[in-house]
């Protein structure tokens, strides 16, 4: 069995689509279900030696392919205990089929058929589970969490909602998920993705050309997405032709704006300009001599600064304060026609009118990078992490990206992608202002908006992850070029 690493990430109908559109091509059910249990015995045995296996499996087409499983391991001399919810005659389909193929015992599921076992299957629900785990099915897990047995899920792990991550009650944490021809939300989205262990992607012969039908618009955020629109410098290139980025440095929290140039600057931008109060000049060149900078105290003096048309990105936001200023500096800066990053306090400059800004970014080429708190005070929604960011994306007509451990980008159009390089170490202080500052130095290069906003999520996740422990924002800023250097080959590779 090969493994995939395409980018698609489908919803649980949608892989329901693409299993009937298999069939419908000539692939049986029966074939499909008979290769996904084989690859999850490929990946079982790839890790572990033989050893006394329980496989728990549920009434459905999942606890189908816990029996392939409890075959094919016994075939192959492991010791295989089976445990089936409900009655084995109530079977369907392929998994009453593969529960006839299967020679051994189903037990009742118990708590007691727990013990002595050293690794765990759970074939129990998968992604069809759509209600709160309750009765037997919540105590076995709830037991399986505490005995320290390692449990490999079949698709994905059950307790977990397939489409939007969130725990239904109880939930198994797998330390191998393999699921099954693409990824689905699940495992990159929080809580699940800390449920889902590692992840393989089985190739079970659903052919590449029913994604044609299904058209997927989420993905999952790796170069291939973007790497075309990334704004390589050009033998020709100069300064003014690598775009003059604007920061609105903040005078209370100048760190926040110097974090933001010092990235745009490393990401590649021309130019960059910190329009600050003349106070706190000083303050963003005492470290930074290539920095420019321009004073500025209303929102008519920095509308002024961006009339040089020059001047072709601007971000507020970092350190400026919730005040009237930095709402209106937003709408100058909407009004100019600029490319447009707001992040931090800027949107919250705007919770009691989020339909002002909308407005003013109508047409605008703008990235929103609210946390969960910002977000929350703009959109005023709840739901999942990957829906809320679809919508709120919808509502403000820009591209949203909504951060986190498993950053979510949407674009108004309907696209998504789901960031998941990000180690915990990013979770220090100003790493969110570096994150700006990267898109708006992209952005100034003329990458576009979502294009850039992924780009800018995934070197973060890069560079934090070669560094290492004990990140500072000031060290993502410093890994940029390697980060680059390391994007350049996979580029020379395509």
């Amino acid at each position: 069995m090969k493994s995939l690493q395409q980018n698609e990430l489908l919803t649980t109908q949608q892989m329901y689509d693409a299993d009937s559109a298999a069939i419908e091509g000539g692939v049986s059910s029966e074939r499909l279900m008979e290769a996904a249990g084989a690859a999850v015995v490929t990946e079982i045995r790839r890790r572990w030696a033989s050893r006394p296996v329980l496989i728990v499996c549920g009434p459905g087409n999942n606890g189908g392919d816990g029996f392939v499983i409890a075959r094919l391991l016994k075939e192959a001399g492991w010791p295989v205990t089976l445990s089936l919810l409900g009655q084995r005659d109530a079977l369907e389909g392929d998994a009453r089929l593969n529960a006839d193929r299967w020679d051994g015992d189903a037990f009742r599921l118990s708590v007691d058929v727990l013990e002595g076992a050293a690794l765990y299957v759970d074939a129990l629900f998968g992604a069809g589970l759509a209600r709160p785990l309750e009765g037997v099915a919540l105590a076995v897990i709830s037991a399986m969490e505490k005995t320290g047995v390692p449990c490999v899920a079949v698709d994905v792990p059950s307790g977990v909602h397939g489409d939007t991550g969130m725990v239904l009650g109880g939930a198994v944490t797998a330390a191998l998920t393999v699921t099954f021809f693409r990824r689905k939300p699940v495992p990159l989205l929080m809580p699940g993705r800390a449920r889902s262990g590692e992840i393989i992607v089985a190739d079970i012969g659903i052919p590449e050309d029913v994604l044609n039908t299904i058209e997927p618009r989420s993905y999952a955020n790796t170069p291939i997405l973007w790497l075309r629109n990334f704004p390589w410098p050009r033998a020709e290139d100069h300064k003014y032709t690598r775009g003059h980025a604007v920061v609105a440095g903040g005078a209370a929290m100048s760190g926040a704006g110097r974090l933001a140039c010092w990235a745009a600057r490393r990401i590649g931008a021309g130019l960059v300009t910190a329009a600050c109060s003349p106070e706190v000049s000083p303050h963003y060149t005492a470290d930074a001599p290539g920095l420019l900078t321009l004073p500025f105290r209303t929102a008519d003096e920095f509308g002024e600064i961006l009339a040089d048309p020059r001047k072709n990105a601007v971000l507020v936001g970092p350190g400026s304060g919730v005040n009237r200023t930095t709402h209106d500096i937003v709408l100058a800066a909407a009004k100019a026609g600029k490319s447009l990053v707001i992040d931090a306090d800027a949107l919250t400059a705007f919770r009691e009118s989020p339909n002002e800004l909308f407005d003013a970014l109508g047409g605008t080429a703008a990235v929103l990078t609210p946390h969960e708190g910002e977000f929350s005070r703009l959109f005023k929604m709840t739901g999942d992490k990957l829906t809320r960011a679809i919508k709120a994306s919808q509502m403000a007509g820009v591209v949203v990206l909504l951060k986190g451990a498993d950053t979510v980008i949407a674009a108004p159009d309907g696209r998504a992608v789901i960031n998941f390089n990000a180690p915990p170490s990013l979770a220090t202080a100003g790493s969110g202002d570096v994150l700006a500052g990267t898109i708006l130095g992209l952005m100034a290069q003329g990458m576009p908006p979502f294009e850039a906003a992924c780009a800018a999520a995934w070197l973060s996740g890069d560079v934090a992850t070669a560094f290492g422990s004990g990140l500072l924002a000031e060290d993502i800023c410093q890994g940029i070029p390697g980060s680059l250097a390391r994007l350049e080959a996979m580029a020379c590779q395509n």
